[in-house]
């Protein structure tokens, strides 16, 4: 189940709330709210800028979400680098298999 919850509080600062359940944010929505507050443009705006903003911001979004699943990966390796080195080799395959 995912919540969500939109508001504005003074001064026109939006507030924005996500949630999951019994899991964390995945890169790729990771990426979808990082980009969402990076860039914006106004349904109003004339459509040659907004198609190519839209464009940008999507092309934006799965840049970042792949450069977040390489740091995924990468402090996995480091993780389990660290634990086999201590003794934990048994912890250390858990976590080289996700």
């Amino acid at each position: 189940m995912n919540f969500t919850l939109d508001m504005k509080v003074g001064d026109n600062k939006p507030v924005d709330v996500k949630t999951t359940s019994n899991r964390g944010f995945t890169p790729q929505e990771i990426a979808k709210r990082c980009s969402d507050r990076l860039v914006s443009v106004s349904d109003t705006a004339s459509p040659l800028i907004r198609d190519q903003a839209r464009a940008y911001k999507n092309q934006m979004e799965q840049v970042i979400a792949h450069y977040m699943q390489e740091a995924i990966k990468s402090d996995r390796t480091t993780l389990y680098n660290l634990l086999k080195s201590q003794g934990h080799g048994d912890v250390a395959e858990i976590i080289r298999r996700l």
